[in-house]
């Protein structure tokens, strides 16, 4: 039995996730695979009524109780500094050391790739992964405020890197480009800017590539990579990058094909308990509207059994979306007029029938 804790968050979350739980129980039961759930009010509900973000024992009860996080999104404007939604994802993120924010972009559908076709004509084939660092970076918070609200005010953001942290994150990739028979890993940096930072990622990369002779590697700078990859995105397989510039061409890659109501995304740390989370946030704008795409979520429980040891479910989950968009059943933001809750109802029987 694969144990689950189910955080269903703020804005759409509450929406999309049930659909995600389902579409899971349903491929699981198909494949002889049991899943088990137990949801965890974290959240801004929670936070407003009680000013608790995480409870004191929550990483460790995690450790020891669950398989898997499932998380359907977080943020809210009734707080408008977001406090809760930071504690709540970094401090999972950081505290269960969950190195690896791995994000799949696959273009499930021709008419969703926004760009023109390819010179010789053909459809494009976008399928890469993005290998993003997830614990370093910029988003270790710190640094600070000086004279703060006087025109003298300065603002610094520490830019964290270590060896440790870009190895680990750089070998995962590669592992994963043999495992899964991608012949490219593309570093992402730029080190001509920041040299002391970068170069570190530039060394650690090419002392890593050293030990993987037969796969092809190259090394390119942020702002060169991210008009590439709206030109020739086909180009890429595996991109392993820092944890700002993967959170910024994950978002621009998942614009090819068909935006972040279609890509899913997995924190990991190979061997340990992982939280798997959509994309798209928690989109208060549509919340309630019965518009959100439960698609992401439904992608991102496919993680979630491929990394807990169930790739048939995966493979039934992912294919159930693919018949969807096929049939041209889909929430807005995916070129359709259904609803959250028809979306996701086809797609569950979808998967009953297929079962």
């Amino acid at each position: 039995m694969i144990r689950v804790a189910l955080i269903p968050g703020d804005g759409v979350g509450p929406e999309v996730l049930p659909v995600a739980r389902r579409a899971l129980e349903a491929a699981g039961a198909g494949a002889g695979v049991e899943y088990s759930f137990e949801e965890l009010p974290w959240g801004a509900d929670h936070f407003l009524a009680t000013g608790e973000t995480l409870p004191p024992e929550a990483e460790k009860r995690l450790k020891s109780e669950f398989d898997a996080i499932l998380l359907g999104a977080l943020g809210d404007p009734r707080v408008p500094g977001n406090e809760h939604a930071r504690d709540i994802l970094f401090g999972l993120r950081f505290g269960l050391d969950l190195y690896v924010n791995l994000r799949p972009v696959r273009l499930l559908h021709p008419d969703l790739c926004p760009l023109k076709p390819r010179p010789d004509g053909a459809r494009r084939a976008i399928d890469l992964v993005v290998f993003r660092e997830n614990t370093e970076g910029a988003y270790v918070n710190m640094g600070g405020n000086f004279k703060r609200g006087t025109p003298d005010e300065v603002a610094i953001n520490e830019d964290l890197n270590t060896y440790k942290g870009v190895k680990r994150i750089v070998r995962t990739a590669f592992e994963y480009a043999v495992e899964r028979g991608r012949p490219r890993v593309t570093m992402c940096d730029k080190a001509n800017a920041l040299a002391f930072a970068h170069g570190l990622w530039r060394r650690v990369f090419a002392e890593v590539a050293a030990e993987f002779p037969f796969l092809k590697t190259e090394v390119e700078y942020v702002d060169a990579l991210a008009m590439k990859l709206v030109r020739h995105p086909e180009h890429y397989s595996v991109i392993v990058t820092s944890n700002l510039f993967g959170d910024i061409l994950s978002d621009e890659a998942s614009a090819l094909v068909g935006g972040l109501g279609l890509v899913g995304s997995a924190n990991l740390h190979p061997g340990r308990l992982g939280m798997f989370e959509p994309v798209h946030g928690s989109a208060p704008d549509i919340a309630g509207t019965g518009t959100a795409n439960p698609m992401a979520a439904v992608l991102t429980a496919a993680l979630l059994a491929e990394h807990t040891g169930a790739p048939a479910v995966a493979a039934v989950l992912e294919g159930a979306v693919a018949a969807a968009l096929a049939e041209g059943v889909a929430t807005p933001d995916a070129g359709g007029a259904g609803s959250t809750g028809e979306v996701g109802d086809w797609i569950c029987r979808w998967i009953e029938r297929s079962a």
